[in-house]
């Protein structure tokens, strides 16, 4: 598995409960779920890199 870069994140803590009963209605966790959603977005916006890897579902 790839070296993942850790990073301190403050939230909201209703923020974090929407997002956390999210990621479980997705059966992943809020940290997989927050990555996933970063991904979508920065693929929709254009911004991800053409060499990056295809990445299924977590």
């Amino acid at each position: 598995m790839a070296k993942k870069k850790n990073f301190p994140l403050r939230i909201d803590p209703k923020l974090y409960d929407i997002l956390e009963s999210w990621a479980k209605d997705e059966f992943r966790s809020v940290n997989s779920h927050l990555e996933f959603l970063l991904r979508e977005s920065i693929k929709k916006a254009g911004r991800l890199p053409k060499n990056e890897p295809k990445k299924t579902e977590e």
